[in-house]
């Protein structure tokens, strides 16, 4: 009993985190602290909830490895996440031993889940491709066009992995950039943010209509759209339909997309072992 009593005198100065030597946490044990029977243990769900606040303070998202426009590499980027196992150890020590009252947060890489190398390999066959027409004078429209469309580009698709166009493109809102634009509700033009992405859905269904892909969710608008032929359109909305498909291919399939000069283009690129 002695030990322990000790151990917490010893343990009195707050526990002092940094990070490239900026003070971000100070934590002091009698915040973590639980009596059972003589002895203090720590709360760990009060534990659990601090290392979510560290995580969120140091996070950074891993970048996935790119095509550019002109077909150059551009390479991957480790993100950053704490490293939950050595932190642990470090608060406990600090907790129960007096030890380490001032650390280094830990960290640990998250790898993206397209690299370079794969990138390389799925460029060089082209599965198929598409091309709608916009007119570009219509600066709204053709703004969200080219969001969405940037939003795709890019985009790798994994065997057995389903892409969903709401999922990936995300919330259409004026927050995120998009602009008011023409849409049709239930058969009638009316104008909201978002208006004209459908043509970027539209245009990766005819470009992805392929043997190895399966359309699992389509919807064609309530009238007749004049960028593709009847038919061959797919509508979506954020609280509505969506656009969804699946990669059977035993290869990642890489979607390539860009919108300029008036022209929607949309190429389903993979590797030449398919």
């Amino acid at each position: 009993m002695i030990t322990v009593i000790l151990s917490f005198l010893l343990a009195a100065n707050p526990f002092i985190i940094t990070d490239e030597d900026e003070v971000i946490e100070k934590l002091s044990q009698e915040d973590f602290m639980m009596s059972y029977l003589d002895s203090p243990f720590i709360n760990n769900q009060k534990l659990e909830l601090q290392m979510e606040v560290l995580t969120e303070k140091i996070y950074k998202d891993p970048i996935n490895a790119r095509l550019a426009d002109n077909g150059r590499i551009i390479k991957e980027k480790p993100g950053l996440t704490l490293d939950r196992l050595k932190f642990k150890k470090q608060f406990y020590d600090y907790f129960y031993n007096g030890e380490d009252r001032a650390v280094e947060v830990p960290k640990r890489k998250i790898y993206p889940r397209v690299d370079s190398e794969l990138i390389s390999e799925i460029r060089e066959k082209e599965l198929g491709s598409y091309v709608t027409y916009f007119k570009s004078g219509n600066k709204e429209r053709t703004h969200n066009i080219s969001l969405a469309a940037e939003a795709i580009d890019n985009h790798v698709v994994f065997p057995g992995e389903t892409f969903s166009f709401n999922k990936v493109v995300g919330k259409r809102t004026k927050e995120r950039g998009y602009k008011r634009a023409p849409v049709i509700v239930r058969g009638e033009l009316s104008e909201d943010y978002g208006g004209g992405i459908c043509q970027v859905s539209s245009t990766l269904f005819n470009a992805v209509e392929l043997r190895g892909i399966k359309i699992v969710e389509r919807y064609s608008h309530s009238r007749s759209v004049p960028y593709v032929p009847p038919g061959r359109d797919a509508t979506v909305s954020w609280y509505g339909p969506d656009f969804v498909f699946k990669n059977k291919y035993n290869q990642p399939i890489l979607i390539r997309a860009f919108a300029k000069n008036g022209q929607m283009v949309i190429k389903i690129l993979s590797s030449d072992s398919l």
